[in-house]
């Protein structure tokens, strides 16, 4: 095949038979434009291109340009090609945005770091230098574990930071903590033990994978371990550095207790360390991991410390769980990006994820700190709990009013979450009136007006 049939786009389509194959080409043609295969703007491939793909003669193809551009179908732009042009809607279907991805004006929503804040430019660097000193074999199907360069870095981080005890053989990479959630229950089975209120959807991902789910009190103290004995769960999920959403660490009495279960019992705690590195008015709470390796499967992820959208994990497991667990998973890595893992290594052992997490441990307590402030200030009847740590607090509510301030905040488009929303569905309205406010979810620009829309809600649906 000549070099010039290689220029230009790809463009899969196949000709009916039983007509000529201009009237084939033509109709072709605006059927996929008409059904929106073909989108305005869409760059088409050369005629010469095309006509060697086809197998037809190259002036066939233009006839076909010519008469499409001329009908109004196509636009001929000299240096540019020929394109799709910007039909009426009979011509093309545009799909109209789910109406529940709709962005809100404002959103204290909880689970995500201002977004605003990424590290750009050290992202970029680290990447450039990741790929630049990549092996070959960083571009082929590779180890289900994930790259061993990041369950290095991940290593000496976890020690150091959370006093993990670890070594890159017991270090699974995931998509993200729910994905390790997914797989471990799915490893497991079974009955498992979670928090009265905790995240909903991670409770949901344990019922999605068949587990039956016993809840247990939660109180200021963090989980009430001692329920475990008298449950019939083999396995319990714990937030023990911050609980979800009520936001109290666990206490060391209660840690003990979670772990002599697990030593009595066989049974496995799996430790969601989802915001383990913001902590404010307290001293650092290290992992439960950290004293019974071989009874905990401990679970972080980077969406709390840099970005969902980066979609890393890992799970730390128990000698026992690691061959199910990549069974499960598969015999090579599908899910994370091998240039992401080596880019995030790079980024920890260069020292600027240390930096980036120091810099938004500052703005946040800031942000917390603002919080409180102005709720003291403009709504002094609400109580906010949960605030030596994490990203997110709880505002206690006026008994009854949980639903009215929701609704007056959904009046002014603020997303807010109702703490009934973490309760366990067997479990009675106790609790409280309550909303979950995620104040690291506004860029730093938005963060004063929300907070000024928020008080607005509290103080219209408190009156």
């Amino acid at each position: 095949m000549n070099s010039w049939a290689n220029l230009g786009f790809d463009l899969h389509i196949e000709l009916p038979q039983g007509i000529g194959v201009r009237t084939a080409l033509l109709q072709t043609l605006r059927d996929a434009i008409d059904s929106g295969l073909l989108k305005p703007g869409t760059r088409l491939p050369p005629s010469r291109t095309l006509a060697v793909d086809l197998g037809v003669a190259r002036n066939t193809v233009a006839d076909c340009y010519a008469e499409l551009a001329a009908a109004g179908w196509l636009v001929t732009r000299p240096g540019s090609g020929t394109v799709v042009a910007t039909l009426a809607s009979t011509h093309s279907r545009e799909v109209e945005p789910s109406p529940t991805r709709r962005r809100l004006t404002y959103s204290l929503l909880p689970g995500s770091p201002d977004a605003s804040a990424f590290p750009r430019t050290a992202w970029i660097s680290s990447a450039r230098r990741a790929l630049t000193t990549a092996p070959t074999d960083a571009f082929a199907t590779t180890d289900p574990r994930g790259r061993v360069e990041l369950r290095n870095a991940l290593t000496t981080y976890l020690s150091r930071t959370r006093g993990v005890r670890v070594d890159p053989n017991r270090i699974v990479i995931s998509a993200s903590s729910g994905h390790g959630i997914s797989l471990l229950a799915r490893a497991l089975g079974g009955t498992i033990a979670v928090d009265a209120f905790c995240l909903h959807l991670h409770r949901q991902l344990l019922v999605d994978e068949g587990l039956l789910t016993i809840p247990i009190s939660v109180d200021e103290s963090g989980t009430c371990t001692d329920e475990l004995v008298s449950t019939s769960a083999e396995s319990v999920l714990l937030t023990p550095t911050h609980q979800f959403p009520l936001g109290g660490p666990l206490t060391p009495a209660r840690r003990a207790t979670a772990l002599e279960w697990a030593a009595t019992t066989g049974g496995v705690i799996i430790e969601d360390d989802y915001d383990g590195e913001f902590r404010y008015d307290r001293k650092p709470v290290g992992a439960l991991q950290g004293i019974a390796p071989q009874h905990v499967a401990y679970l972080g992820t980077v969406s709390k410390t840099l970005s969902p959208a980066i979609r890393i994990g890992w799970m730390v497991l128990p000698d026992r769980l690691i061959d199910p667990v990549l069974a499960i998973k598969g015999p090579y890595e599908r899910w994370v990006s091998s240039t992401d893992q080596l880019t995030l290594a790079d980024f920890i052992e260069s020292g600027r994820f240390d930096s980036h997490i120091r810099k938004m441990r500052t703005s946040y307590r800031r942000r917390r700190d603002q919080l409180v402030a102005t709720l003291a200030q403009r709504v002094p009847q609400v109580r906010v709990e949960g605030i030596s740590a994490g990203l997110h607090a709880v505002i206690r509510l006026p008994s009854g009013t949980e639903q009215s301030v929701l609704a007056a905040a959904k009046a002014r488009d603020l997303g807010l979450e109702g703490l009934s929303v973490f309760r366990h569905p067997d479990v009675s309205s106790v609790g409280g009136d309550g909303i979950v406010v995620g104040y690291s979810t506004p860029t730093q620009s938005q963060y004063s007006r929300t907070l000024d829309v928020l008080c607005e809600v509290l103080q219209a649906a408190l009156r």
